[in-house]
């Protein structure tokens, strides 16, 4: 069983695939599949973002005859204190740039002095096959921290402390982080519902 993912980002495709593990879903990344397009992300909700991409890619792949669909994901960080910013302009908080170095800057100096540090990771997978759509979400909760710490993950993982432990994401290896991940709560709900189902090809 094939699936294009649609995204450029390398960070996501091996989570996502650390999920998956040794099982009969195979991912197809965008560079995989001769793919060199970058999808825009112009809508304001997660969802609807996640769906154009999911979307542009079936598209492209219907006559592909070994790919039976496509997924992608759009994910956003959601601070309380800032009525759920950065959240769906996450990557680009700081800039059309998508530097995340100055993504995080801008975060915690509009954090600055604000007690209530709690947040929310959540992630939107838009799943396309025989013409049909399903969206799947992960969610996980935690606190903003003051200071960026390890040098793990990609994004806001630095400052990022899920519920229950007391690292940030970066410090974790990526089996620690798949215990609290939004991205990995999202991808078991993909998985679930890939295998409750039969599929045939695209096209």
């Amino acid at each position: 069983m094939k699936l294009i993912f649609a995204t450029n980002n390398q960070h996501k495709v091996d989570e996502i695939r650390s999920v998956i593990g040794n099982s009969s879903l195979e991912i197809i990344t965008l560079k995989e599949a001769g793919i060199n397009i970058d999808i825009p992300e112009p809508f304001n909700t997660l969802e609807e973002n996640a769906s154009n991409k999911s979307r542009t890619i079936y598209e492209m792949e219907r006559s592909n005859p070994i790919i039976i669909g496509c997924f992608s994901e759009d994910t956003g960080l959601e601070v309380e204190a800032l009525n759920g910013e950065p959240g769906v302009k996450s990557a680009r908080y700081a800039g059309e740039a998508k530097s995340f170095d100055k993504n995080i800057e801008k975060l915690l100096d509009n954090l600055e002095g604000v007690v209530n540090r709690r947040a929310k990771f959540r992630t939107v997978i838009s799943l396309i096959i025989d013409e049909k759509e399903n969206l799947f979400e992960g969610v996980c909760e935690g606190t903003i921290g003051y200071a960026k710490r390890g040098t793990g993950g990609f994004g806001y993982d630095s400052i990022f402390v899920p519920d229950g432990s007391i690292h940030t994401f970066a410090e974790m290896k990526m089996e620690e982080k798949n215990q609290f991940s939004h991205r990995k709560k999202a991808t078991d709900k993909l998985i679930a519902s890939l295998s409750s189902n039969s599929f045939k090809k695209i096209g």
